[in-house]
């Protein structure tokens, strides 16, 4: 099965698309069926391992007086982790009258906890701009101040998780469908931080995350650009998935798909996150800065 067009010369992979996604509904069209070569299906509670260390790393021990741990729980390993991610990106850059972007999926639940809880705490007057629907009720639910773009146009923080992050903090994001919300937060913040658990830490984009670089495209557009049924987005739009098999230069794959006709925007973002932070399976935090040029 090959994808018409200009793209896949270059690239040589299928657009493929993932049915039933958190955000949006699987339909049908294309007329693929989902068994053919270069389909996928990508299932919750993903089990990837593998951590990564190296310079520019820092590690926060549960032991140590300034690290930030939840209490004992019966809390899988990477749940833990997030939940240590979570806690440690709201700690250190959370502060009083700021406008926050919160991002989606299921690390940032364990970001928003802990913002209530400090808001409760410590009288913090913040505003929260949702990234997704999700976190729209996220931030309703704990009881934040729930605003927008139009009337909060300038974000201080965002928080956000990350399907996977490379060795320049380059991430694949949108899995859950909410890629072109998050982008567009993330992009109007002052500072972009992510947080994510050990499993998404890798040295190159694709050695951990093997599901593909998530692409929205306008509703028409996605039969020319893929051949192959959609997901629904909460914009309305379709999430096809391009997967590679080798190591690319991502700032120009990211424009030569943005340059098809009726493509909204990638996953791939790139030289946004300021800052990530990993939950790791000992209980401690690592965090990698942006490397300089």
């Amino acid at each position: 099965m090959q994808r018409p067009g200009p793209f896949s010369t270059l690239y040589g992979r299928v657009l493929a698309p993932l049915p039933g996604r958190a955000g949006g509904a699987a339909s049908g069209g294309g007329g693929n069926s989902w068994d053919l070569p270069g389909s996928h299906v990508r299932l919750p509670g993903r089990a990837q391992s593998g951590t990564r260390g190296g310079a520019g790393n820092t590690s926060t021990s549960c032991g140590d007086s300034n690290s930030i741990c939840p209490a004992p729980s019966t809390m899988s390993k990477a749940e833990e982790a997030k939940k240590l991610a979570g806690r440690a990106a709201v700690e250190n850059h959370v502060r009083n009258n700021q406008v926050l972007g919160i991002g989606s999926g299921s690390t940032i639940v364990h970001a928003v906890q802990r913002i209530a809880e400090r808001v409760k705490q410590e009288n913090l007057n913040l505003v929260c701009i949702p990234t997704s629907f999700q976190a729209r009720q996220l931030i309703l639910q704990y009881g934040l101040t729930l605003s927008d773009l139009d009337r909060h146009p300038e974000i201080d923080l965002a928080i956000d998780g990350a399907d996977e992050v490379d060795a320049d903090l380059n991430l694949i994001k949108g899995g859950g469908g909410c890629l072109t919300q998050e982008k567009i937060v993330a992009g109007y913040a002052s500072r972009f931080i992510v947080i994510a658990d050990f499993r998404k830490d890798s040295k190159n984009l694709g050695d951990q995350w093997h599901k593909g670089i998530p692409i929205e495209v306008i509703p028409m557009a996605y039969v020319p650009v893929s051949r192959a049924g959609p997901v629904v987005t909460d914009n309305g739009n379709f999430i096809l998935d391009w997967k590679f098999d080798r190591v690319h230069k991502w700032s120009e794959v990211n424009t030569a798909i943005k340059m098809i006709p009726g493509v909204v925007d990638t996953g791939l973002f790139i030289n946004m996150a300021e800052r990530v932070y990993f939950g790791m399976q000992d209980g401690s935090v690592n965090m990698r800065e942006k490397p300089f040029c």
